[in-house]
């Protein structure tokens, strides 16, 4: 990304950009600072944009070879065409003869590092990979928005507030507007305002779930269940993370039997300390072996989805149910 960005600074572009990878916050805002800084806000005549599989090639290949009308470049977008990942070879010869009036961006979300088309761009081009940011960085982030509004959260509640929202930029932005309106007036976003407010992610979700599943509230268990589907999670999605919270809880367990601390137990399961906090109350309500039970059913419900046994909304709900009763 720093690299688009001297680019951007400097004048100095290169024809060929291939945007990748899982965090679309920063792909697109650095998307929009490229084409910003290459065509006029009204100019349309050198702007291209072309989405989904069944993007016109030919069309695309007689744009690259236009020359720009009252412009220095002429911007093409390709936005999940899959261009950037199969190797056609007429796209790639047009590559090739590409202008240096044109400038070509191409954005998937997966790059295939093996495909001529990648290897082509990489060299000759720009490839940049999108991640998402590490913690720190997001925590920073998080705390510059506030600052520029004039609030402020402690240390522990921006760690809650990741483990409520996740990592993902975009929920992040759009959960921090909410709160900055919520608590017009007052400095400080505490704890409660983000109980009051934040959507949580999944993970969060299956934390309560399990507590449920614990306490025997079968109700409670099924309609965060149809919660979590109603958000377009699979059932697939949702019985990794079970599995992957009861293998938390038997760490956790063992842990605790070493008599490690609750800083230690964080560092340990690579999660914030008040997680392990979570994850050490939690783990009170469950013994080893109905966690080793739950895990097993869990494999043996997956197998069935797998097979065809059963579906995996009614497979995943019948197992609740199990578990709950």
């Amino acid at each position: 990304m720093k690299r688009v960005l001297e680019h951007i600074k400097e004048q100095n572009y290169q024809n060929l950009y291939l945007f990748y990878g899982k965090e679309k916050y920063l792909l697109a805002q650095t998307r929009d600072r490229l084409k910003k800084a290459l065509i006029p806000a009204e100019d349309t005549m050198n702007y291209s944009y072309f989405e989904g599989k069944k993007a016109d090639l030919p069309e695309i290949l007689e744009l690259m070879q236009t020359m720009p009308f009252f412009n220095d470049h002429r911007l093409i977008v390709l936005d999940q065409t899959e261009l950037g990942k199969k190797s056609n070879e007429d796209f790639l010869k047009a590559l090739k003869d590409i202008p240096e009036s044109t400038i070509l961006l191409i954005i998937e979300d997966e790059a295939d590092k093996r495909s001529k088309i990648y290897k082509y761009i990489n060299k000759e081009g720009c490839a940049v990979a999108f991640e998402t940011p590490k913690e720190k960085e997001l925590v920073l982030w998080i705390a510059q928005m506030l600052a520029k509004e004039g609030r402020k959260m402690t240390q522990k509640d921006l760690q809650l507030f990741l483990y409520k929202t996740g990592h993902d930029m975009f929920t992040i932005k759009n959960e921090i507007v909410k709160l900055i309106d919520y608590t017009r007036g007052r400095e400080v976003i505490t704890a409660a305002d983000l109980e009051a407010l934040t959507t949580s992610q999944t993970t969060n979700q299956i934390f309560v779930m399990l507590e449920a599943i614990a306490k025997k509230q079968r109700d409670t268990v099924l309609k965060l269940y149809y919660d979590l589907i109603e958000l377009k999670e699979s059932p697939f999605g949702i019985l990794a993370l079970l599995v992957r919270q009861c293998n938390q809880l038997l760490q956790t367990q063992s842990l605790a039997a070493a008599g490690k601390s609750q800083s230690e137990m964080a560092k340990e399961l690579k999660v914030p300390p008040f997680v392990a906090g979570k994850l050490k109350q939690q783990v009170r309500l469950f013994q080893k072996e109905e966690l080793y039970t739950m895990i097993k059913k869990c494999a043996a419900t997956d197998e069935g989805i797998k097979t065809g046994k059963i579906g995996d909304r009614i497979g995943v709900e019948l197992l609740l149910v199990e578990f709950s009763r």
